[in-house]
C-alpha cells in the first residue's frame, strides 16, 4: 500500500490537469450511505416491494408522490453531512492549480462546501429544487419541513427535487463540461464508484491522458485500463497522498 500511496504521490506532483471522477464512495465517510443498500424496501400502503431504483424513477415520482417523498427525505437528503478527507483533498489540490474539475455522480453539495469551484454533478444536486409549475426553487430546508408533498406557496405546483431522477435524461450543458474536461485531462482519478450506473460511467471512456487511476473498495470493470489501482478508503488514501505532497 505504501507503494501505491507513493506512485499515487509522484503521479500528482507531474501532473498539471487532473480531472476527478466520483460517486457515492467519496461521500460515505461522511455518513451518506449508498442508497442502494436500501433494497427491497416494503411500502405497506402500497402492497409493492419497490428497489430503491424503482423508488427514485421519474415513474414513481409521478404516481406516488408522498410515497416518493417520504423515501427522499428520508434517505437521500442529509442535512448535517460534511466535507470529509476526500472532498476536503480535492479542494486543495484544485487550489493547488492541479485539479482542473470535478465530474460527480453524487447529490449532496459536498464538494462545493469543501470549497471546489468547477464541479459538474451529472445527477443534479438534492440543494435544489423547483416548482415544476412557474420554476421558482427552494433550498433543501423547504422539502424537508414540507408535509407530504412539497407545494409551492406562489402558484401551487409541485415542487421536483433538482436530481436526475431514473428514465430521466442527463444535462446536455452538464454533460459538454464533462466531457470537455475529462478529454483535456492528463490524469484521471476514478474514486468512490463502482462505474457500474450509465450513463455517467460511460464518460471515462473519453479520457486520453497519460494516467488512470482507480481508488475504491472494490473492483471494476475498468482495473485492468488502470495504470494503479488502490482498493482501499478514497479518503484515507487522500489522507496520506496529502502528508506527502
Amino acid at each position: 500500500m505504501e507503494n501505491k500511496i507513493a506512485k499515487l504521490t509522484e503521479i500528482i506532483r507531474d501532473s498539471n490537469n487532473i480531472v476527478f471522477f466520483g460517486g457515492a464512495g467519496c461521500s460515505c465517510e461522511s455518513g451518506i450511505p449508498d442508497f442502494r443498500s436500501s433494497n427491497g424496501l416494503w411500502n405497506e400502503k402500497l402492497k409493492i416491494k419497490f428497489t430503491p431504483e424503482q423508488l427514485v424513477s421519474h415513474t414513481f415520482f409521478m404516481k406516488y408522490p408522498e410515497e416518493f417523498f417520504k423515501f427522499y427525505k428520508d434517505k437521500l437528503i442529509y442535512p448535517e453531512a460534511k466535507p470529509n478527507a476526500a472532498h476536503i483533498t480535492l479542494a486543495k489540490l484544485e487550489k493547488m492549480g492541479k485539479l482542473k474539475a470535478i465530474v460527480t455522480q453524487n447529490i449532496d453539495g459536498l464538494h462545493q462546501a469543501a470549497g471546489s469551484k468547477i464541479v459538474y454533478e451529472l445527477h443534479g444536486s438534492v440543494l435544489r429544487n423547483y416548482c415544476m409549475k412557474c420554476g421558482t426553487f427552494y433550498d433543501e430546508k423547504f422539502i424537508l419541513e414540507a408535509k407530504e408533498i412539497p407545494t409551492c406557496p406562489k402558484c401551487g405546483g409541485t415542487v421536483k427535487p433538482d436530481v436526475v431522477l431514473y428514465e430521466e435524461g442527463l444535462d446536455d450543458n452538464i454533460i459538454r463540461g464533462a466531457v470537455d474536461a475529462i478529454s483535456k485531462a492528463d490524469t484521471l482519478i476514478i474514486g468512490g464508484t463502482s462505474l457500474v450506473v450509465y450513463p455517467a460511467a460511460g464518460l471515462i471512456n473519453y479520457f486520453k491522458g497519460k494516467n488512470l487511476i482507480l481508488i475504491n473498495k472494490s473492483t471494476t470493470f475498468a482495473d485492468n485500463k488502470a495504470d494503479l489501482v488502490i482498493n482501499d478508503s478514497i479518503g484515507k488514501v487522500f489522507n496520506e497522498v496529502m502528508k506527502l505532497i
